[in-house]
């Protein structure tokens, strides 16, 4: 059964969202704040995939949740729903480790599009059998262990981050655009913005490179995209 915790405070959008998930053949939990989020997730952490996280909540804000829960899975899926559309709201939650974000007001048909792609890319990842390894450089990834070690130390990676090396370990020297990144890791269905390339590249160099500000393995490809150094 796929199963998402949805943390809205606004009961009316809630049980919106809810039933159109329930709909959609989705085992939902729910909370009413971050407190209690945390609570929902620590009591069924081994049923739950997904969780879609308002920002605005009262007590423990959403991104504090975010961070929090990304402590505890470094596999859970997270979308931070939102009524602001400021960019530094979209940037910040990514930054902090979610996989997407979708603005209020959102259509229903919309919102369960984008957990449902979410969703596929994680089954999909987690139900790859390889145990084979993927040296590129000082860096290996374990394709079954979905770990990545730097010069034999541990880089902690989330789903898209893990997916981004993946691709990008496996097409070495290769100039790949923000569309073709885009369609491999979110889905060729994702209904967001390419700017989310864009942030998920600057949080994965502050995890791989010695200077984030000077990359020399995630190189920018101007008005194009990136490409992968391994040197």
């Amino acid at each position: 059964m796929k199963s998402i915790l949805v943390v809205e405070d606004e009961e009316a959008i809630r049980e919106f969202v809810i039933i159109n998930l329930k709909r959609a053949g989705y085992d939902v939990f729910e909370a009413g704040s971050g407190e209690d989020a945390l609570k929902v997730f620590e009591e069924h952490s081994n049923k739950i995939t997904i969780v879609l996280l308002d920002i605005m909540l009262p007590g423990i804000d959403g991104f504090a949740v975010c961070r929090k829960l990304r402590e505890k899975s470094r596999t859970l899926g997270i979308i931070m729903l939102t009524a602001r559309t400021q960019e530094l709201d979209k940037v910040g939650g990514l930054m902090i480790g979610a996989d997407d974000y979708v603005t209020k007001p959102f259509s229903p048909s919309e919102l369960v599009a984008r957990i449902d792609a979410l969703y596929r890319r994680l089954e999909t990842d987690k139900n790859i059998g390889q145990s084979e390894e993927v040296v590129s450089g000082p860096f290996t990834l374990n394709v079954k262990s979905r770990t990545l070690t730097k010069n034999g130390t541990a880089v902690d990676l989330t789903q898209v981050e893990y997916q981004i090396m993946k691709y990008f370990m496996e097409n070495p020297d290769t100039a790949l655009s923000r569309s073709e990144i885009l369609n491999h890791v979110w889905g060729e269905d994702y209904f967001g913005e390419l700017k989310i390339v864009d942030v998920n590249m600057r949080r994965l160099r502050m995890k791989i490179e010695d200077e984030s500000s000077n990359p020399i393995h995630i190189l920018t490809v101007w008005g194009y995209g990136y490409k992968w150094n391994a040197k």
